[in-house]
This record gives structure tokens, C-alpha cells and sequence, in this order.
């Protein structure tokens, strides 16, 4: 049987604390908007604390946030068709394949002006200095922001030879152990709060290693972690992970940098470039 996440919610209107209750007239007003919220910015919106918010999943008999923002979702999904939680919001079942393509592009487009509405040059400088100065840049992700942290890899080894970006979670945490004041970690996570990439940064972090990271949520725990937080911008429900609309954000990020670090630096990365590619050029047929 489907849980009703709306009548759970006013079934226990009774037992709820003051901040619960707060939280809870927030999902029901706005349930479409808590969705794609962090844990932190639901509870800044509610004016309670992140505790509060899981407190009130736990009187819902849920497990945490991600359950909670789960079972939304599929209660939304049974009010307003099954479609609805899995696919991208603007996608209906009946619409063409043109349709289909005019939609997608939108929503790309509109996650690259609203990640470039997020973006402060200052924090673009501040990153291209760090990766200037540093003696190894590690990129980091798992997942599909995992595939984001190789392509950075990928980029930037065109024109740096002190990159490095591995797979496997444990190679990560083992690279991360390693590092010190002269190297920078990089991680990508939409969330902000996948247990593997947060760890990974916080390690990085006590060994004194600068650090960057790209996420959606300014208020995500790898924040802590990080000098400079850049922000992509892409609405990506729980149903809805390695959209590539949150992808193309990454990437576009990924590319500032990557641009910035070579204008800034043309000599050595036109030198390096130059030579990467002669390289692979007997590959080609």
C-alpha cells in the first residue's frame, strides 16, 4: 500500500513539537518546493534547526531526510501521475519528440543561466590561484559527479601534468590521506552530502590541503570543508539522480575554470597543449 505522506503528516499534527509542526505546514503548503531542498535549507525556510527537520521525519517513522524527501516524491507522484517524480518536471507522456527536445534544451539552458547567476568571479580567481600554486590537484566525485571528477581530470591533463582522479572510493579516500598544505582537492557533489565525497574532503581538509567544492546547496555539510564553495544550479529530485541537466552545470563550471587557468596562464598551457595533442594525433585514422 502507497504512503500517504500528506495524511501522515496531518495525523500527527497532534504529537508534533512547535518546530515540527513549522516544518510540517511548510510540506504541505509547499510540497513541490521542500523537495529539492538540502535538510539545511528546509530548516532556514522553516526558521528551526537541521535537528528539528530530522526529528520530524522520525516522527513520520521514516528513516531521515533522503527517506523523506523519497517518499514526497512518490506521493506526489501518485497525485499528479506516475511520470511526473522519475522524468524531468517539464515532461509529459504525450508529448512529441519535438516537444520532448524543446523542453530538454530549456531546461539545460536554464541551468546554465541560473548557475552563471550563482556564479562570483571572485571565487573563480581564488580557485584558478589555488590550482596555479598547488603541487597536486586531486578531483573527486562518485557517482555520476564521479564521471564529472574524471572528465576534470581529462581537461586539465591536457595542460597540466600534476592531476590525478581515481575511481574507486577507497583509491580516493587513500588519496586524500596523503595530501598536505601544497595540494588542493577538488570534489563535485550535487548534494553536498554524499558520506564518501564529505569524508573524503573533511580528510582532506585536517591534512591542511586547499579545497574547493561544486555543489548545488550552499548550506550542504561538504561546505564546511571547503575554502571556496562553487555553486551549480539544476533542480534534481530524488528520483531523478545523474540528471544531465545537473551535469551540464558541473561542466560548465568545470569549463570557467579550465578557460580562466589557461587565459591566465597561455604561455606554458598553449606549450602543454600543444604537445598533448601532437601526442595522440597518431591515434587518429
Amino acid at each position: 500500500m502507497l504512503y500517504d505522506i500528506f495524511a501522515k503528516i496531518k495525523s500527527c499534527d497532534k504529537v508534533f513539537t512547535k518546530a515540527e509542526r513549522k516544518v510540517a505546514n511548510f510540506v504541505l503548503e509547499f510540497p513541490r518546493e521542500a523537495l529539492y531542498m538540502s535538510i539545511t535549507d528546509l530548516a532556514s525556510r522553516c526558521g528551526v534547526g537541521d535537528t528539528s527537520v530530522f526529528r520530524f521525519c522520525k516522527t513520520l517513522k521514516l528513516n531521515g531526510y533522503q527517506d523523506f524527501k523519497m517518499t514526497l516524491a512518490q506521493s506526489l507522484s501518485s497525485s499528479e501521475g506516475a511520470y511526473s517524480m522519475t522524468l524531468s518536471d517539464e515532461i509529459n507522456l504525450g508529448d512529441s519528440t519535438d516537444e520532448v527536445c524543446r523542453k530538454l534544451l530549456r531546461t539545460d539552458i536554464d541551468a546554465l543561466n541560473q548557475t552563471l547567476d550563482r556564479m562570483d568571479p571572485n571565487d573563480i580567481q581564488r580557485a584558478v590561484d589555488m590550482i596555479k600554486n598547488a603541487r597536486m590537484i586531486h578531483f573527486f566525485g562518485v557517482g555520476s559527479s564521479g564521471i564529472t571528477a574524471l572528465e576534470a581530470k581529462n581537461k586539465f591533463a591536457r595542460i597540466l601534468p600534476n592531476v590525478a582522479s581515481a575511481q574507486d572510493s577507497h583509491m580516493q579516500a587513500m588519496s586524500s590521506a596523503l595530501l598536505n598544505e601544497h595540494d588542493l582537492a577538488i570534489a563535485f557533489s550535487y548534494s553536498g552530502s554524499t558520506k564518501d565525497v564529505l569524508e573524503i574532503l573533511k580528510r582532506a581538509k585536517q591534512n591542511k590541503a586547499k579545497t574547493i567544492c561544486v555543489t548545488h546547496y550552499a548550506e550542504s555539510p561538504m561546505t564546511a570543508y571547503a575554502d571556496i564553495v562553487l555553486l551549480c544550479s539544476a533542480n534534481e529530485g530524488p528520483f531523478q539522480g545523474g540528471s544531465l541537466s545537473a551535469k551540464v552545470a558541473q561542466l560548465y563550471l568545470l569549463d570557467v575554470l579550465y578557460t580562466e587557468y589557461f587565459k591566465q596562464n597561455f604561455a606554458i598551457c598553449d606549450y602543454n597543449k600543444k604537445l598533448t595533442t601532437q601526442s595522440i594525433a597518431s591515434k587518429l585514422l
